[in-house]
């Protein structure tokens, strides 16, 4: 399995890939990921200067870590298999679908992605897969798609086009999400991958914006696309465990490790009941502490 199919992907950010003064140093801002945008950001009678333009970036600039994820053209468009090629060719650790509606639009992007590294010499599962679901029947077919590719690492909601498929719009309540969001997280989940949040394109509401990434986090989500860099430090300050969460989780995989070894299988830390079935839980937000540059103890 690829190493990176896991990797922390708290925010992803879009950027124009036809832009240079964009595509040429987001990585300051220390996103988690990139998402150069070959699709919706791009005119139709742009679309090979944006594919000139994305190759020359992916092959020139150093992002210094950050994920670099291209987001491809429709299947229904002339365009989704040439910029596989050429995100391929650049470098580029993933492809998005967008507007996935069942496995098989995974399967056939995965068979052009497998020729493209033969062709360009990449090593062999090396380009990862997200899929993008956008529609009321993605959203239901949720699983099927989170099951379909060993190089998928996750899924992401695009509300827009998923409100309007659904006869209504963004509100900034999250009521008009509510249903895609959880079904999603809980698809992903029992698939084993990530799934990462809409955009929130209103730049002038931060607290909204806190409100909102403060949400999903509830629900289980691994991430959020964001729009602008100002949006990043909120959803890293959210998704990243503080200290005091660090130290129980410490507690508890210790307190498990000895007890287990005794034959105990129900204890308190810190006046909480805890059995076996904390273990897990304490164990993923040591190893988000440790993702996220905030852990300084040695477990």
């Amino acid at each position: 399995m690829n190493p990176n199919k896991k990797r922390l992907r708290r925010t992803m950010m879009f950027l124009n890939a036809q832009k240079p003064g964009l595509i040429k140093d987001p990585y300051i801002y220390k996103p988690d990921s990139i998402m150069l945008d070959l699709e919706d950001a791009v005119a139709e009678n742009q679309k090979d200067a944006a594919r000139f333009s994305l190759y020359h970036a992916l092959k020139t600039i150093n992002y210094r870590g950050c994920e670099r994820v291209v987001r491809i053209n429709g299947l229904d468009t002339p365009y989704w298999k040439e910029d596989i090629r050429c995100a391929v060719a650049g470098g580029c650790d993933a492809i998005r679908i967008p507007k996935t509606e069942s496995a098989q639009d995974v399967k056939v992007v995965e068979a052009e992605v497998v020729q493209a590294e033969k062709d360009f010499g990449r090593e062999e599962g090396s380009v990862l897969i997200m899929a993008a679901i956008e529609s009321a029947r993605g959203v239901m077919r949720a699983l099927d798609i989170c099951e379909s590719s060993e190089r998928l690492f996750g899924i992401a909601l695009s509300g827009g086009d998923y409100t309007k498929d659904l006869q209504t719009h963004i509100t900034g309540t999250g009521i008009e999400l509510m249903g895609a969001r959880q079904n999603m997280v809980i698809a992903a989940r029992a698939a084993g991958v990530q799934c990462f949040d809409t955009v929130y394109t209103d730049l002038d509401d931060m607290d909204g914006f806190r409100q909102d990434v403060e949400n999903i986090h509830l629900m289980g989500f691994d991430g959020k696309s964001i729009i602008n860099p100002r949006q990043i430090n909120i959803v890293h300050e959210i998704f990243t465990p503080k200290q005091k969460d660090i130290i129980f989780a410490e507690k508890v995989v210790r307190e498990i490790d000895t007890k287990k070894a005794q034959g105990i299988g129900v204890f308190t830390v810190d006046g909480k009941m805890i059995d076996i079935a904390f273990y897990d839980g304490a164990k993923r937000t040591i190893e988000l502490a440790k993702a996220s540059g905030v852990y300084k103890g040695d477990l």
